[in-house]
Formats: structure tokens, sequence, C-alpha cells
């Protein structure tokens, strides 16, 4: 059974900073993502890393002020968040796909296996 755990959230005005982490029970997983879900939204993909690759994909809305990093001695990843806006205020989750596939959606949500929590992340203006 796999185990994700995020922290890191909580409130911040505009423009602020946070970084999120999310720990697990090993990093040997064929991708990671992290995802949001506002109250009456459908969750979104926010960024995903995947084995074999350098470059992590990230959702429009975040690119240039998003960065997902995954740090293989803790078994942990990070999604540092900066000039944050009230428009990213979700709880956001940690996703783990565990098997190694040959479809590469990277930021859906149906495509993950493991789910954490989820650690609010509250920005006012």
């Amino acid at each position: 059974q796999v185990q994700l755990v995020e922290s890191g959230g909580g409130s911040v005005q505009a423009g602020g900073s946070l970084r999120l982490s999310c720990a697990t029970s090993k990093l040997t997983h064929f991708a990671m993502g992290w995802f949001r879900q506002a109250p009456g939204k459908e969750r979104e993909g926010v960024a995903a890393i995947y084995t074999g690759s350098d470059s992590p994909s990230y959702a429009d809305s975040v690119k240039g002020r998003f960065t997902i990093s995954q740090d293989n001695t803790k078994s942990t990843v990070y999604l540092q968040m900066n000039s944050l806006k009230p428009e990213d205020t979700a709880m956001y989750y940690c996703a783990a796909q565990t098997r190694t596939l040959s479809s590469r959606n990277f930021l859906d949500a149906a495509w993950y296996n493991y789910w954490g929590q989820g650690t609010q992340v509250t920005v006012s203006s």
C-alpha cells in the first residue's frame, strides 16, 4: 500500500510563496503529480514529474510560478509556489502512478492510482 502525506499548506497574501511537500513510502513511482481542487470546481492538474524525464509538466496557469521537484533520499516530492494569486486558493493533492504506463496523461487526475488527503492553500488579496 502506498501512502502519500501532504504538508506545507497555509494562508498567504497574494504575491507570497509556499512550499508543499508530499512524503511517500517510496519514490520509485512512474510519476508523481500535484493537483488542486477549489470548491465547486473539478480537480485540475498543476504539475507532474516522471521517471526518465528532465522536463516536468505544468498547467499553463502556473508555468513560471510553480516548480515541482523531488528528493529521492527523502522520498519526498515538493511543489514550490511563488507569486501566488487568489485564484490559486484550493485544496492541493499529491498523487502517484505506480505502474509504468504507455500513456502519458500526467495532468489527468484519472490517470493516477494513489492519492494523499490534501493540504489547504488560501491566498488572500
